[in-house]
């Protein structure tokens, strides 16, 4: 546990400490700060001054100046990683690239920092659209430090892009007690207590995102956030989604994708992630292929479980039957989405699920989990089917529904497009989250 400081008063001071707080404004010498709050200053660049500085009274206030409560027309965003496949990192990439464009319309400056990023600057494209961001290496006192150096312009406001980074925010607010604060939640890791540190920095923040209507609930009634704090702001499609996804001159099937009608699931293969219902989808073929045995199943991703995942095909008797795709570039990825018939992930742990949206979008019938936000998304009986997580019954049967009525299965997936299309394209997130920055901002 970190101590705590006490900066002592008249001669008992050790030198320097006061004249520290004095060239921060905005902090307190005569409050107590913990050891780390301090270091965390020095390292974000702080001097000591070498000449004596008159010492000030202790009951005689800091000279008054409007620099103290001063806020800079300064965006900072801060993000756990931004050049990675994810959906928090995707996620991560909208906001970053909605921030900067609000920032450049309302002659602003932004600025954003990466946890785990390699150690340069970085330029992230996509369209029309760019931002930079400044990668720490995972180093969690270079990006703390990083943090603290840009809070000296006192910024309008900062955004932490994930509950783990949330604690930060408290530190920031010693150099610029003004700024207000976003923390972004995802699903999963606020569906049961945060430790207390981030607990109390979501509590405290300005604003705390949602992506669905499951997860404000978890933040209301597992981590005590007050309910006027929550906004829902639900994920949407890349920006370039229609280029990138179903651009002029389509990509060709990876070469081990399966012939036939194909079921596809697209997620990581990690064994912190079991959660997210392949195996369940592996069990689910043993008992389809008793009335459909030329079908196949086709995962995408990649991660450490394969093996696992693997191990169980084999104990179904299944294994020729289920194909581990790899290393697919978007647009194979693309033809995947087309080329299959259904969609499937049949996840407990999904806050929001940006593979159901791509597999929506192209037009395919989507089965997902009847837990967190994916029955926000999907649309049981309309778009597809949500099933019980661990349910090898419910699931297959659910797939046999779609098999055993390809008009109905087409239907459903043109819902879902139609759904897409209305609700969840890049341009209606935008505004939405424009309009809470304009919030924030003005206010």
């Amino acid at each position: 546990m970190a101590k705590s400081l006490a900066i002592p008063t008249a001669a008992a001071q050790p030198f320097g400490v006061r004249q520290l707080c004095c060239r921060f404004r905005g902090l307190n010498p005569f409050q107590k700060y913990r050891l780390d709050e301090i270091v965390c200053i020095v390292k974000a660049g702080a001097t000591l001054p070498h000449s004596k500085t008159p010492q000030p009274h202790r009951n005689q206030p800091l000279p008054s100046s409007s620099r103290v409560c001063q806020t800079h027309r300064v965006l900072i965003g801060l993000f756990p990683e931004l050049n990675a496949p994810g959906g928090i990192q995707r996620a991560g990439r909208h906001l970053a690239f909605v921030m900067s464009e609000y920032a450049a319309s309302h002659k602003m400056e932004s600025r954003f920092l990466s946890l785990n990023d390699t150690q340069e600057l970085h330029r992230m494209r996509v369209g029309d659209r760019e931002f930079v961001f400044t990668g720490a290496d995972r180093g969690k006192l270079k990006f703390a430090a990083n943090a603290m150096r840009a809070t000296r312009r006192r910024p309008k406001l900062v955004l932490a892009a994930h509950p783990n980074l949330a604690p930060l925010l408290r530190y920031m607010r010693l150099l610029a007690p003004s700024m207000k604060s976003i923390v972004c939640t995802h699903g999963i890791e606020v569906w049961e207590p945060l430790p207390s540190n981030r607990r109390n920095a979501l509590c405290r923040a300005t604003v705390v995102l949602s992506p669905s209507r499951a997860t404000a609930d978890h933040l209301i009634n597992v981590q005590g956030v007050s309910h006027d704090r929550i906004r829902v702001l639900p994920w949407a499609l890349d920006p370039d989604f229609a280029t990138k996804f179903t651009g002029a001159s389509p990509s060709p099937l990876p070469g081990d994708f399966p012939p036939g009608r194909v079921i596809l699931s697209v997620g990581r293969w990690l064994a912190t992630e079991r959660y997210k219902g392949m195996d369940t989808l592996i069990l689910a073929m043993s008992r389809l292929l008793l009335r459909w045995p030329d079908l196949q199943l086709a995962i995408v991703g990649s991660g450490d479980d394969r093996g696992w995942l693997e191990h169980v095909a084999r104990d179904s008797g299944v294994q020729r039957h289920v194909h581990f795709l790899t290393g697919i570039s978007y647009g194979e990825l693309s033809a995947c989405y087309e080329a299959a018939e259904i969609f499937a992930l049949p996840s407990r742990g999904e806050g929001f699920g940006f593979v159901y949206l791509e597999a929506m979008a192209h037009g395919k019938p989507v089965i997902g989990g009847a837990h967190g936000g994916a029955p926000e998304v999907i649309q049981d009986g309309v778009t597809g089917y949500v099933v019980q997580h661990g349910d090898t019954v419910q699931l297959a049967t659910s797939i046999d529904t779609l098999l055993s009525n390809p008009e109905n299965a087409r239907q459903m997936g043109e819902a879902g497009r139609q759904r897409v299309e209305h609700e969840y394209r890049f341009n209606t997130f935008s505004k939405a989250f424009k309009k809470i920055l304009r919030e924030l901002c003005e206010s």
